[in-house]
């Protein structure tokens, strides 16, 4: 047969230095053009654990992740085992009119870490999760409303989009789904006027914000589970990117010792290579849902409980019990937050650093003295939130650490790394972090050379 000798890592190797080509002709063109502007265009050749090595075989660390799916880091042994084992053993998938083994113990070992809940519906991303929240709410309820917090970040579907501000992600694409109300994150006075009407579903919320990285008062998760309580509305934690171990705690809602009615993990939850969703609920809401023999299938996803996203999920959750990964994150996370920490009173343009885990925010503002006054609005008239790029970029180029900056207009750098990254990965960090800040305190230097590039590129596209 022609596929009889079909090795797609063959066909990586043969067609990678045309990925763009590619790309540019028959798919997202202006990532490309991104990508080439800012210099990121390596061409990363090779994943392992918290590692990237590009066409060149430079190691880069990287503080992205995948959005961070890959909280085990890339290409884990014992994720690739367990895949395997599943493609080599003939496995009945997806058979549909029976119900599966593999998506029973994933269940299971899922609600041992969150065991005030007791049902588990299975998805294929985190977006499908979102849209099970809103559905599962409304038909528990019998309620129309979904309260969100302003800044949140819940997918790009219809529905999450319909619970994400950001006009960057929205425009064009209204109207979105009616009945979804915004309130100020830690507010918890606004979200008590918005459930008083007695016409809310659900409350859904990120308990740290991932675009920003905006933490919660201490006050304001347990004040307002006990709202959704006193109102009749369901609590839901969106835990999509905080979840699986990512603050040092398994959920980032424990940390405030909330229980929510429903929970939505994904991402981490994938090992990085198969997508899988998972929404955990109560079963008085469960059954709410699929109350009858008629409506076992009300709501359900193709691929949502295949085998392969099963084992993923099995082996994820393996090796972040056997390897320690929560208290890693927790340990290693303090200590990378408090290197930084110390950095702030030294620079004037870095503001705060705040956090849980390794799930970190580096955030910068307008300074006080005259010269980086001056350079600093240039950057901000041209592009609001532009000043973060003087940061990411050299630490690409300069430190080979891979990270991001953390939305649309924002001061903040994000980092979201591996769980497994080493106290050598640390200092690499504090190492990287520190030349580029001081960097930036230099005016003129080459560092706000790229900031004319980057203006003059922010004026061309405006133009």
């Amino acid at each position: 047969m022609l596929y009889s000798n079909l090795d797609v890592s063959e066909m990586f190797v043969d067609r990678q230095s045309q990925r763009s080509s590619m790309h540019a002709r028959h798919l997202n063109e202006q990532l490309v053009r991104v990508l080439k502007t800012i210099g990121y265009d390596v061409g990363f050749q090779k994943g392992q654990g918290q590692y990237l090595f590009d066409r060149d075989g430079a190691k880069y660390l990287d503080l992205l992740s995948g959005f961070g799916v890959f909280a085990i880091g890339r290409n884990h042994p014992a994720l690739r085992q367990a895949l395997k084992s599943v493609l080599d053993s003939d496995l009945p998938n997806l058979v549909q009119l029976d119900v599966s083994t593999l998506a029973g113990v994933l269940a299971e070992r899922l609600l041992k870490y969150v065991p005030y809940l007791d049902k588990v519906f299975f998805a294929n991303s985190g977006a499908e999760c979102v849209e099970a929240a809103i559905k599962f709410a409304r038909g528990a309820t019998g309620r129309p409303g979904i309260v969100y917090c302003a800044h949140a970040f819940h997918g790009l579907s219809y529905g999450g989009l319909s619970l994400t501000d950001d006009p960057n992600f929205r425009a064009g694409f209204e109207p979105l789904l009616p009945g979804c109300t915004s309130i100020p994150f830690n507010d918890l006075a606004a979200l008590e006027q918005a459930l008083s009407s007695r016409q809310v579903a659900a409350f859904i919320v990120e308990p740290i914000q991932g675009k920003g990285v905006n933490m919660p008062s201490d006050e304001f998760l347990p004040g307002a589970a006990a709202l959704c309580r006193k109102y009749g509305t369901l609590f839901v934690a969106d835990e999509i990117q905080t979840g699986i171990g990512r603050t040092g705690r398994f959920l980032a809602v424990e940390h405030w010792n909330v229980e929510p009615d429903m929970v939505l993990l994904a991402k981490a939850l994938s090992g990085g290579h198969v997508p899988v969703g998972a929404v955990l609920t109560r079963k008085s809401v469960f059954d709410k849902i699929f109350n009858q023999m008629d409506r076992a299938v009300v709501h359900g996803s193709t691929f949502a409980k295949n085998d392969l996203a099963m084992a993923a999920g099995i082996a994820t959750l393996e090796v972040i019990e056997s390897e320690k990964l929560i208290d890693a994150a927790a340990k290693r996370g303090a200590e990378l937050r408090l290197a930084l920490t110390r950095m702030v009173p030294g620079y004037e343009l870095l503001k705060e650093v705040r956090g849980k885990g390794l799930m970190i925010g580096v955030e910068f503002g307008p300074p006080k003295s005259l010269r980086l006054k001056a350079s600093w609005n240039v950057l901000e008239t041209a592009s609001k939130g532009l000043f973060c790029q003087l940061i990411t970029v050299p630490l690409f180029k300069d430190h080979k650490i891979l990270t991001q900056v953390s939305g649309h207009g924002s001061h903040t750098v994000k980092l979201l790394p591996p769980l497994t990254i080493t106290e050598e990965d640390s200092k690499w960090i504090e190492t990287a972090f520190d030349s580029v800040i001081a960097s930036s305190h230099k005016v003129p230097g080459a560092i706000w050379s790229l900031g004319k590039t980057l203006v003059d590129n922010a004026v061309r596209k405006s133009a």
